[in-house]
């Protein structure tokens, strides 16, 4: 170990920053988000570090630096380019006994500044000794992807009940054992999907009812899994595909997103298509419901936005009405993704200042839409599931005011490598279509932004 991993409170202490460069200005707010008062010593200063000071967030001091500016310090951070500067800073604060980093010289250091997770109270650094910053940082960044920012809310939370379970537990083992039977179990989902309240007084029955009673309870989390590209998962998401015991998925979930689950949980496929159901919406319902009362964790993943045409405030009417506990994680729903990748943006000042989701799904071979509202000027129309009744929507459309020449694009499995972007009009993309291989999943896009695809056209996957 080439340095002591050390927190050091500097809140409301007075630490010196010795340059006015780009370096300086950064390290300079580092040590405002630890609370220190922070002197800039240095002849002059750049236009960020100007700012600072005009803020009164710095107290600037315009001087060259001597051994004599060091005193009053709580610790000293060299930041210029002139490495004689820093040398000299480097030795008078260690005959001082003054903590001292020089910036990209570690053997001048007598401490360093590693990268920082910030999640207070908690916090994690990581550092490479100062021999590489880029890999410490890019470490870091990996793992922000397993740290949610809400453990500084559960700490907090964990923090105001030490001493309850002081009490509560004479031993020091039976406290750890009862953290981390707790910390492992609903109080810290609680705490992630923003129910403070309930998190509390999870954690006080807890605590009254001792370890052992902690109550094993399941939970449901409703995730969007995107429109397929599994970079597209947002970090909670990534996070419960990996913890969960039991995978709930849809039809229109990727596989690359399903390879990105823990490897030992069930898989149940509750997929629909058209006229094919591998199960009924309230079987799903029950099913989720059972599983969750059971003990498991339970990730009901569905392609998109749960809340966007997947049923979602359905399935959790049933979950709150058997009280079970349940979270929602929203995911980029395909209008987002689908046109993003396509280079159709949704709106635009010069062509769309509103955007309309409707779903295009059949019921008795028509498509009970509000078309009038939907034939407006100026507006970009979204529809999910309209692929089978295609022809009606461009004829419905134009019959009710757009113009046969208005820009349609289909989109199919956008956002994967799989991805075929087809455009033509209102009146051409019937005969179009029935002349392609396009297939759902697919999207349909109505409106003068579909024009800007040729242009803006970014995403051309190779097609193996």
């Amino acid at each position: 170990m080439d340095f002591l991993p050390v927190f050091l409170n500097i809140k409301s202490q007075s630490c010196l920053v010795v340059g006015g460069g780009d370096v300086a200005t950064r390290k300079s707010r580092t040590l405002l988000q630890a609370g220190a008062k922070v002197h800039v010593l240095a002849p002059e200063c750049n236009e960020s570090m100007q700012k600072m000071v005009e803020q009164g967030k710095v107290v600037y001091h315009p001087e060259k630096f001597t051994s004599a500016k060091l005193d009053g310090y709580k610790l000293v951070i060299a930041a210029t380019d002139d490495m004689e500067v820093n040398e000299l800073v480097s030795t008078e604060a260690k005959k001082r006994n003054m903590p001292v980093n020089v910036v990209d010289a570690p053997d001048l250091c007598s401490f360093i500044l590693p990268s920082i997770i910030d999640r207070s109270p908690v916090m994690v650094a990581v550092s490479s000794g100062g021999s590489s910053p880029v890999l410490a940082r890019l470490l870091r960044t990996r793992m922000e992807t397993l740290i949610p920012a809400s453990y500084g809310r559960l700490a907090a939370l964990v923090g105001s009940f030490r001493d309850a379970v002081k009490q509560r537990f004479d031993n020091t083992n039976d406290r750890r054992k009862f953290w981390e039977k707790v910390l492992e179990g609903p109080v810290t989902e609680m705490m992630f999907a923003g129910q403070d309240e309930a998190a509390r007084g999870a954690l006080e029955q807890a605590i009254n009812n001792g370890a052992d009673m902690v109550e094993k309870r399941g939970e449901v989390y409703l995730v969007g899994a995107g429109p397929g590209d599994p970079d597209l998962l947002t970090f909670r998401a990534l996070r419960l595909l990996q913890q969960a015991d039991v995978i709930v998925y849809d039809r229109l979930v990727s596989q690359p997103v399903l390879d990105l689950a823990r490897r030992d949980a069930d898989m149940i496929y509750v997929g629909k298509k058209k006229s094919d159901h591998t199960l009924p919406q309230e079987e799903i319902n029950q099913l989720l419901v059972r599983l969750a009362k059971e003990g498991k964790r339970v990730l009901r993943l569905k392609g998109g936005d749960p809340f966007v045409f997947g049923r979602g405030g359905e399935e959790i009417d049933t979950l709150m009405d058997e009280g079970v506990l349940f979270q929602v994680v929203p995911g980029i729903t395909a209008a987002s993704g689908c046109a993003a990748y396509a280079g159709i943006p949704l709106t635009h000042r010069d062509h769309a200042q509103s955007v309309v989701f409707a779903t295009g799904h059949l019921q008795d071979n028509s498509i009970d839409l509000n078309w009038k509202a939907l034939a407006q000027p100026n507006q970009t129309v979204v529809f999910y599931m309209g692929l089978t009744g295609l022809s009606i929507i461009c004829e419905q459309l134009v019959e009710n005011g757009m113009s046969a020449n208005t820009p349609i694009a289909l989109i199919q499995r956008g956002t994967t490598p799989e991805q075929v972007v087809m455009h033509g009009t209102l009146e051409t993309m019937p005969d179009m279509f029935n002349s392609s291989h396009i297939k759902p999943p697919t999207l349909i896009i109505v409106g003068d932004v579909v024009r800007l695809h040729e242009k803006l056209s970014w995403f051309k996957p190779e097609k193996i």
